[in-house]
């Protein structure tokens, strides 16, 4: 049986550096890290520990990657990953990144040391090739809209989603139209500025790139969005935000300032989280949780490679 010395030895480090990344210590260049992850694939020790310590050769455990733990959207995924995995008596174990590759990374790394089963991407900063070195290790589930054959993913069609959104409120009368996104470079944001950009050229109405708001994430984005707004000397007169804890923190901080919704701008969200259902916010409401439980699934069944789409729907209120 290898033991921890022998990788050492294969790896050319000390017994103290290979103990440090078998207990995913930070403090380890990233150089050793590889040379130590590579002499423990080439010496079959992660099997060695399933041997010592699964009887059945399984963790149970599902690893979750996430950028936040506190945000609605992330939230009704991960809960419908945890039922889903009670229900087939499995555990989760939660990597916040905060978009941080090394984050990631972390958890890839217990993947290939047989630590977790497999792992659920509900969003991610590294480059798919990053994931694809490490599948042969487990099931990687992606949450997202993705053509690569090599993964199951289960995701919504944010084109056509935010196209939905867009023609309502054009619709509904408005021309001058913004939107907000969370992170500009993110599949899902990419997938909903070419809707924007698409659908405003559809109906030729001006696509003024000021009006493009970036960092929607939490209320407290609301109030800096509706400050950004509020500063604007050509203001657009409609805005779509990225999901409705944005949307809430706006149209709170624009009653404060004596500015009606949709009298003098109009707010549509997304998500159809409890918070739209309070403040009467129309949204687009995605089914989150399902989301959550559809991975599980994907993951149980890691021989056939699935894409799965659920469907969105528009929820009218009073904000447009």
């Amino acid at each position: 049986m290898t033991n921890i010395k022998e990788i050492a030895q294969c790896a050319g480090v000390s017994v103290s550096t290979v103990s440090r990344v078998l207990n995913d210590h930070p403090y380890v260049s990233p150089d050793k890290r590889k040379s130590v992850l590579e002499a423990i694939d080439r010496l079959n020790y992660s099997r060695n520990i399933n041997a010592i310590h699964l009887s059945k050769g399984k963790t149970n455990l599902i690893g979750i990657i996430i950028p936040f733990n506190n945000h609605p959207y992330y939230g009704a995924i991960v809960n419908g990953i945890t039922k889903q995995a009670n229900a087939i008596g499995c555990h989760i174990v939660i990597f916040q990144t905060n978009y941080d590759r090394e984050k990631e990374i972390q958890a890839l790394n217990m993947l290939q040391m047989k630590q977790l089963d497999g792992i659920i991407v509900c969003s991610r900063i590294s480059e798919i090739k990053i994931f694809l070195d490490y599948q042969k290790y487990g099931p990687i589930i992606l949450c997202e809209d993705t053509a690569q054959a090599e993964f199951s993913s289960i995701s919504i069609d944010h084109y056509a989603a935010f196209s939905c959104a867009l023609e309502y409120v054009i619709a509904k009368g408005y021309k001058k139209i913004g939107y907000s996104l969370g992170r500009k470079k993110s599949r899902n944001s990419s997938h909903r500025t070419k809707a924007f950009n698409d659908i405003m050229n559809k109906h030729q109405l001006i696509n003024n790139k000021e009006w493009l708001f970036e960092g929607s994430y939490h209320i407290k984005d609301g109030e800096q969005l509706f400050q950004e707004w509020n500063s604007m000397s050509d203001k657009p007169e409609a805005i779509i935000i990225t999901n409705d804890d944005t949307a809430a923190g706006f149209i709170l901080t624009a009653k404060k300032s004596g500015i009606r919704v949709p009298e003098d701008v109009a707010i549509l969200g997304f998500n159809n989280d409890s918070l739209s259902e309070m403040l009467d916010i129309t949204t687009i409401s995605l089914p989150l949780e399902w989301i959550g439980k559809m991975a599980v699934d994907l993951f149980e069944n890691p021989e056939v490679v699935k894409h799965v789409k659920l469907e969105y729907a528009l929820i009218k209120r009073r904000t447009v």
